[in-house]
C-alpha cells in the first residue's frame, strides 16, 4: 500500500492508475503546480496511485521525482516492468522479457532504416542507432551489430522511424505486443502483456475492489488499462480510438484535465460525483458512453 501522510482517509481508496506523457505532463516539460497539488491531494485521501508508463523503469522513476512521488507503485514499459518505490529507492517486482531476437531480426531485414532500442532495467537502452536525447530516457549505448541487441534480456524494444507503425500487424504475428504509439514509433513488449494485465495483479495485492480503479490516460498503450478500470478517464488530447475505449473524457493535458479529477477523488462525496459526472456535477468531465 502506498504510505500516505498522517490522518489520511482511506474509506473511500481506490487504485489510480495514471499514464505519465501526455496526460500528467507533457513530454520534455516540468508538471504544473495544480497536477502536483492533485496529486498530494489523492494521495492524502488515501489512494492508490500508480504510474502505468510505456516509458523504461529509469524514465520512470525521473518522472516520479518531477511528481514528487516517493513511495508506490510503478508499472514501466507498458506493462513489462513492475516495482515499488520507498522513499527514494526502489525494487523490481515483476519484469517479463521479450523475445528481442525475433523482431530484431525481422525489421533489420525489412526495414533496415529503423532505428531500435531495447531497454536495459533500471538502466537505459542498447541501441542500432542513436535515438534523438528527447526521446528516450537514460543512458543510450550504441551497439555493433544487431545480435548485441538480444545478447542480455529486454522488457521492451522501441523501434522508430518513418511509418515505423506500418509493421504493427507483422511484429504482432510473431507473438509480441505492439503498440502504435505514433505513426514513426512502435513498442514492443511480451505478448499478453499489457499495462492492464500488470495492473490487475497489484490490484490484488493490493486488495483494492476491482469496482474502485480508476485510470487516466491518452494514447495508443493506455487502451488496456482504459478499458480494465471501472472509471477510464481519457484526456482531452487523445484521439478517437483512445477516448472510445474509455467511459469518461476530461479536460487536455495544457489544461490539467488529470488535475481536475485526482482533485474530484480528493473530495468526500466523490461517489456522488461519480453517478452525475456525465450529468453535469463537473462541467469539465463528461461521460463518453
Amino acid at each position: 500500500m502506498t504510505a500516505t501522510e498522517p490522518g489520511a482517509q482511506t474509506v473511500s481508496r481506490r487504485l489510480v492508475a495514471l499514464d505519465i506523457d501526455g496526460t500528467l505532463l507533457v513530454t520534455g516539460q516540468n508538471p504544473t503546480s495544480a497536477v502536483l497539488g492533485a496529486i498530494r491531494a489523492a494521495r492524502y485521501a488515501g489512494h492508490e496511485l500508480v504510474l502505468a508508463t510505456g516509458r523504461s523503469l529509469s524514465g520512470a522513476l525521473y518522472a516520479a521525482r518531477l511528481l514528487e512521488i516517493a513511495d508506490g507503485h510503478i508499472v514501466a514499459s507498458n506493462g513489462a516492468v513492475v516495482a515499488r518505490m520507498d522513499r527514494g529507492g526502489y525494487e523490481v517486482t515483476g519484469i517479463h522479457t521479450v523475445d528481442a531476437k525475433a523482431v530484431v531480426e525481422f525489421v533489420t531485414v525489412v526495414r533496415p532504416d529503423l532505428r531500435i532500442a531495447a531497454g536495459i532495467v533500471g538502466e537505459g537502452y542498447h541501441v542500432s542507432t542513436f535515438f534523438p536525447p528527447e526521446e528516450l530516457g537514460g543512458v543510450q549505448v550504441e551497439v555493433a551489430q544487431p545480435d548485441d541487441l538480444w545478447t542480455g534480456s529486454t522488457p521492451r524494444l522501441a523501434i522508430y522511424g518513418v511509418n515505423a507503425s506500418h509493421l504493427v500487424p507483422s511484429i504482432r504475428a510473431l507473438g509480441m505486443t505492439a503498440t502504435r504509439t505514433r505513426p514513426d514509433w512502435v513498442d514492443v513488449t511480451p505478448g499478453g502483456v499489457s499495462k492492464a494485465t500488470a495492473l490487475e495483479s497489484l490490484r490484488r495485492e493490493v486488495g483494492i475492489p476491482k469496482s474502485r480503479t480508476v485510470a487516466i490516460g491518452d494514447s495508443e498503450n493506455d487502451i488496456s488499462m482504459l478499458s480494465w478500470a471501472e472509471r477510464g478517464v481519457a484526456m482531452g488530447n487523445a484521439p478517437a480510438l483512445v477516448r472510445f475505449a474509455a467511459n469518461y473524457a476530461t479536460r487536455s493535458v495544457e489544461d490539467d484535465g488529470a488535475a481536475l479529477i485526482l482533485e474530484s477523488l480528493a473530495q468526500p462525496d466523490e461517489d456522488h460525483a461519480d453517478e452525475t459526472r456525465s450529468g453535469g456535477a463537473n462541467a469539465d468531465t463528461v461521460g463518453t458512453r
